[in-house]
């Protein structure tokens, strides 16, 4: 039988502390602990696909969180026109916008990826980036789902046998989705197809010269994950009833990366990690002054320097410590 490695605890822990905690603190009284797991669960999916592309595939994207606000949208559009223009009920069923949010920003992904992936290094980062903006100023434009403003999502995704409205129903998809995409991004790159994507990352010229189309296999990586995105923003949109453009700011998608690298890059447990540690100082800082992102970049800067692998790396460092 393998022994377990301590990242391999690590990962049993944090995922078990995940599924206990927040449903004990919510029957007990302390509802809010519950939402805040919900969020970081959900933006736990978002940054462990993030991490496909970044850890895995070294494609430094600068543009994700507008997969993150396209979903959203795909659930409050629908929604909003139900409740206004009495459109079908299919409107509201989840088995509608959760497959449109998934659909919408994979297509999203394979038609900006064509051009990203063409290009290399801060050139990449650029592209990405200007296509998430474009995205941003266009919602920003469209008066009739609110602006600037937002849009309040007045009624939830409706699926079989889950009840949206009860936050331990909610809690629960979210927790179970987040396993799920561990499961299947780590599934991906112990696969052919992520020996490929990593090989890419560390001797592309290599690769290319054993016969390997790279290009094709980043852009399939990339639709994955900007797919992946979607679903989360799908989910962020029902957790918090209210969507608006500054989902997809650039700042947002900083913060997702912000996640990644804070937890540890191409390894499982790390974004999700990150999305705790980050979520968790954000709230405790904000408390206390409303410059919280002056202490959060210097550890930032903290852990790049000082920490190498993220805290993952941080905690697991022993010898024979890999994944």
């Amino acid at each position: 039988m393998t022994k377990m490695t301590r990242r391999g605890w690590i990962t049993v822990i944090v995922m078990a502390l995940l599924a206990v905690l927040p449903p004990v603190f919510y029957l007990t009284g302390h509802a809010f602990y519950l939402d805040l797991a919900t969020r970081l669960s959900i933006l736990g999916i978002a940054t462990v696909s993030l991490n496909l592309v970044l850890g895995y595939g070294g494609m430094v994207s600068f543009g994700h969180a507008a997969f993150v606000g396209l979903g959203a949208y795909a659930v409050g559009i629908p929604a909003y026109h139900w409740l206004y223009y009495s459109t079908g009920d299919w409107a509201v069923s989840g088995l509608a916008q959760i497959p449109l949010a998934v659909g919408i920003t994979a297509l999203f992904a394979l038609l900006t990826g064509l051009v990203c992936l063409r290009t290399r290094g801060v050139y990449f980062i650029m592209i990405t980036m200007a296509f998430a903006q474009m995205v941003y100023y266009l919602i920003v434009s469209i008066e009739e789902y609110g602006g600037d403003d937002g849009l309040v999502i007045d009624t939830r995704s409706e699926l079989p046998l889950i009840n949206l409205d009860d936050p331990l129903h909610l809690y629960g998809l979210a927790y179970v989705s987040l396993v799920v995409a561990m499961l299947l991004v780590r599934m991906i790159v112990n696969s052919r197809f992520g020996m490929v994507l990593q090989g890419a990352k560390g001797n592309e010229e290599r690769m290319i010269t054993l016969g390997f189309n790279v290009y094709a296999y980043r852009l399939v990586a990339y639709v994955i994950s900007g797919a992946m995105c979607g679903y989360a923003g799908a989910l962020l949109g029902n957790f918090t009833t209210f969507i608006s453009p500054e989902m997809m700011d650039w700042s947002r998608s900083g913060e997702l990366m912000f996640m990644v690298i804070l937890g540890g890059t191409a390894t499982t447990i790390g974004p999700v990690l990150g999305a705790v540690v980050f979520i968790v100082i954000e709230e405790v800082l904000s408390s206390f002054t409303i410059y919280w992102h002056l202490p959060f970049g210097l550890m930032l800067m903290a852990v790049v320097l000082f920490a190498r692998g993220g805290l993952t790396g941080l905690l697991s460092r022993t010898k024979g410590g890999k994944e």
